[in-house]
């Protein structure tokens, strides 16, 4: 049986082939889903993110992303880690969420001053997370301006 000859060590030293012009290249998921987005400020990154998620996860960053705008405002966006970030200036960031293999979970950075603190625990007293399964439906409740503000 034939070897597939290797790709030449200057093809390779140029890094991934770019499309073909007219063409989008897929978005890279890493291990459980979760979009490679390089770091970045701004909405145009988060909307990137969220483009990338795959499946029903984009709805939910969509949704997600339409109740944190509507709550707070002026919230600042960024891209970090893989992961998209919102905040406030000088207050720093109040929450993220981040895809896995079955669902998508939101980090409340100061989520234990919220009434009911998000259900999933963390090794940081103030960190609270909640896991939205395919079949949940967003509780928009923990998203109101008054309960968001205690956030932030």
């Amino acid at each position: 049986m034939a070897k597939k000859p290797a790709r030449s060590a200057k093809k390779a030293a140029a890094g991934p082939r770019k499309p073909a012009a007219g063409k989008t290249a897929k978005p890279v998921l890493l291990s459980g889903g979760n979009p490679q987005i390089a770091k970045g400020e701004g909405d145009a990154k988060v909307q990137e993110y969220i483009a990338a998620m795959p499946g029903w996860k984009g709805d939910v960053g969509r949704r997600l992303d339409a109740l944190i705008m509507k709550a707070v405002p002026d919230a600042h966006k960024a891209v970090k880690w893989n992961t998209p970030l919102y905040g406030r200036a000088g207050d720093g960031w109040f929450m993220s969420y981040h895809c896995f293999a079955r669902y998508v979970k939101v980090a409340f950075f100061r989520g234990a001053a919220l009434e009911p603190p998000p259900p999933g625990p963390s090794k940081q007293k103030d960190v609270r997370y909640l896991d939205i399964h395919e079949q949940d439906a967003i509780d928009v409740s923990g998203f109101s301006t008054h309960e968001t503000n205690r956030l932030t």
